[in-house]
């Protein structure tokens, strides 16, 4: 994912270096294709419908995304924007400048980890399935991310895209529309068992 939708003419130029994970690349949304392809596989060959597996998953994604997001405060990556001085939790990234920032990897852990696992858990216990729960997780997650990529500082070699929007927003606005329409489609009746 990171490849194809944040570097894709320097991996075109230097086609190994795709292999070399040491410098960075991870991406959320790419390796959302590739999840998405792995369920689509598994489901076709165990007989099952592809949402179902799906409804099934997603509720525990929020806690890989947010042990992620802690890798990252970790390592001290994916910073914040430059905050106010005044902000009393911001912080200052010495490997990039200065400047307080935005602990935005934080406010990801508690978004897209925390607040969005409680919302797809209990939007799961309490509606039918049937690519719902799937609707309600690809709906909080665009939503949630693209509100706190205006905390986070946009990639240094893509800075805001078209309508001053980052690449991860860009990226999540589909997600949140499908999970809408996921949420809002017709689902006919389960057949009866006889």
């Amino acid at each position: 994912g990171y490849v194809l939708f944040y570097q894709p003419g320097a991996f075109l130029s230097d086609p190994l270096s795709v292999f070399a994970v040491w410098q960075g690349g991870m991406s959320f949304h790419g390796g959302l294709v590739g999840v998405v392809l792995a369920v689509v596989w598994f489901a076709r060959r165990q007989g099952m419908a592809v949402l179902t597996v799906g409804d099934f998953l997603v509720p525990v994604v929020p806690i890989g995304l947010g042990l992620g997001r802690l890798g990252n405060f970790i390592n001290g990556e994916l910073w914040g924007r430059v905050a106010s001085p005044e902000l009393p939790w911001a912080m200052v990234f010495p490997h990039v400048d200065a400047r307080p920032r935005h602990p935005s990897q934080l406010y990801e852990l508690l978004l897209e980890g925390v607040v969005l696992f409680v919302l797809v858990v209990v939007y799961a216990r309490f509606s039918p399935p049937r690519g719902r729960v799937v609707g309600a997780f690809l709906t909080g997650y665009g939503v949630l991310r693209f509100g706190v990529e205006y905390f986070r500082a946009p990639d240094p070699f893509l800075g805001e895209l078209a309508l001053g929007l980052t690449m991860g927003q860009w990226l999540s606005l589909p997600l949140a529309l499908v999970g809408v329409w996921l949420l809002l489609r017709p689902v006919p009746p389960l057949p009866a068992r006889g």
